[in-house]
């Protein structure tokens, strides 16, 4: 989006409504345009005030944040980012991302004035990347669940996936569409605040056919187990004693932007797997993942990108793409289809 993002703050507390419109002024291309303090005030705000995004709190009085999600985006669609603590209730917070929210930005617990403004840059980068966010109406429609065609392995010994903002949406809508028995093991990075990968893993189990869980360090990579990285941790290939490819944990390396990292997990995929490793990098913003497919296309390995009109936020699948290093571009509806027949 050009020009200045319009931003809604929606939370109870005056104190943090202070706190974010402050944050937000850092960037010169931020406006506040109102504040709310429960999902009904929002609601009538968003219609008078017409922001780009609205930054939301979810436990409020009166109306809280699901309620004004669902009612605001089945009225008319804008990018919501979720102003989460770490004491709020997980499961809150998935519901919202399956509302259509759009990223979540984790709020300290205390609320000492540097513990807050620590999350200045991550909230005003967020809010700017999802100015232009594609937001489904009612939030995203429920992934295809017809017969899919088992594939026959022959290229492709392990599937990795990368994705940021936007990124829950995209994995309820793709893993779903992969049979039970998926021939190779899948292994996805999404970037998410701490607190939230594990019931993340397990609501998109419960829509899947493939078996989905939060990545343990050990843990074995088997044909139609899908593993997701926790979050603060990097999630890395290896080889076990035993010869069988494992996940490793780790917090190294420490200067990448995100932890985990697509790079860690596509470089050490294409160092297990070599020319057998398939990348997909689906929505976000930022370039995770970039490197990472560059080191998969030197050994031989493939990458796919998801294409900018079905991204909520066209930025890691962009700098694949820019760097010359996407074998195919796919809509996200086509995504599976397209994974199974490269198998």
């Amino acid at each position: 989006m050009n020009g200045i993002v319009r931003v809604l703050i929606v939370d109870d507390s005056a104190y943090v409504r202070q706190a974010v419109r402050q944050m937000l002024a850092r960037s010169p291309f931020i406006e506040v345009v109102g504040a709310a303090r429960d999902g009904e005030e929002a609601l009538e705000l968003v219609e008078e005030l017409r922001p780009d995004v609205v930054t939301l709190d979810l436990n409020m009085p009166r109306s809280d944040g699901l309620d004004f999600l669902r009612k605001q985006l089945a009225r008319r669609p804008v990018p919501v980012v979720i102003l989460s603590s770490a004491s709020e209730s997980g499961e809150l917070v998935v519901r919202a991302l399956d509302a259509g929210a759009v990223a979540v930005v984790q709020k300290p617990t205390a609320l000492a004035t540097e513990k807050v403004f620590g999350i200045a840059d991550d909230l005003v980068a967020t809010v700017k990347a999802v100015a232009a966010a594609r937001v489904r109406p009612g939030g995203p429609a429920a992934a295809p669940r017809g017969p899919v065609p088992t594939p026959r392995p022959v290229r492709t010994d392990v599937l990795v996936i990368g994705v940021s903002t936007g990124g829950p949406h995209a994995l309820k809508r793709l893993i779903p569409q992969l049979p039970a028995d998926f021939p190779v093991p899948i292994a996805m990075v999404l970037h998410m605040p701490v607190g939230y990968t594990e019931l993340f893993a397990r609501s998109l189990g419960e829509v899947s056919r493939v078996a989905v869980a939060e990545a343990r360090d050990g843990d074995v990579f088997r044909p139609g187990l899908a593993l997701l990285a926790p979050a603060g941790y990097h999630l890395s290939c290896a080889r076990g004693a035993d010869g069988r490819a494992v996940a490793r944990l780790g917090i190294l390396p420490m200067d990448t932007p995100h932890r985990p990292a697509a790079d860690v997990l596509f470089r050490t995929a294409a160092d297990v797997f070599g020319e057998r490793t398939l990348a997909v990098v689906l929505t976000g913003m930022g370039s995770d993942g970039t490197q990472g497919a560059a080191w998969i296309k030197a050994q031989g390995g493939r990458v796919f990108t998801e294409a900018e009109d079905t991204c909520v936020v066209y930025g890691m699948p962009r700098s694949v793409v820019e760097a010359g290093l996407s074998d195919r571009v796919v809509p996200l509806d086509k995504m599976a289809e397209s994974i199974l027949g490269a198998l």
